[in-house]
């Protein structure tokens, strides 16, 4: 349903969360192996989540990435998706025809704003924290 760079955010956006919840910073070798990703594709992630001030980062021998937990309660999942420049399922065509609106529609375009809209209010109420904090109880697993 996502792109490869979104499902990367998302899964680094959220161990960035959890270690900085312990008081740690992680490094972006830790990152890519956390989160299964290429040491070069996360660079680029992160670069970009650094850029939006999602998470920060720290040069140096106690450097690396964190994401406070009073930032993690303020970022939400469409924040992240726009860090990474990756937006185009919310606006594009389900048949890929173009521009496609209510008064110029698509054979699916009715059913497809629905499920659009419904999946833009999740990403738009669903934190990084509560992903992080559902991790952490162990209510809900990030298997790579």
């Amino acid at each position: 349903m996502f792109s490869k760079t979104c499902e990367y955010a998302f899964r680094a956006t959220v161990v960035v969360a959890i270690a900085s919840r312990n008081g740690e910073r992680l490094t972006l070798t830790e990152i890519a192996e956390l989160t299964g990703a290429p040491k070069a594709f996360t660079a680029k992630v992160m670069q970009d989540l650094a850029r939006a001030g999602i998470v920060t980062s720290q040069r140096g021998p106690n450097g690396g990435f964190d994401l406070p937990p009073l930032m993690a309660r303020k970022v939400n999942l469409r924040m992240v998706i726009k860090a990474v420049g990756d937006d185009a399922f919310s606006k594009n065509c389900a048949m890929g025809l173009g521009l496609c609106k209510s008064d110029d529609p698509c054979p699916m375009h009715d059913q497809f704003s629905k499920v659009r809209d419904e999946l833009n209010e999740i990403l738009e109420t669903t934190d990084v924290h509560s992903l992080a904090q559902d991790l952490n109880n162990g209510t809900k697993r990030l298997r790579i």
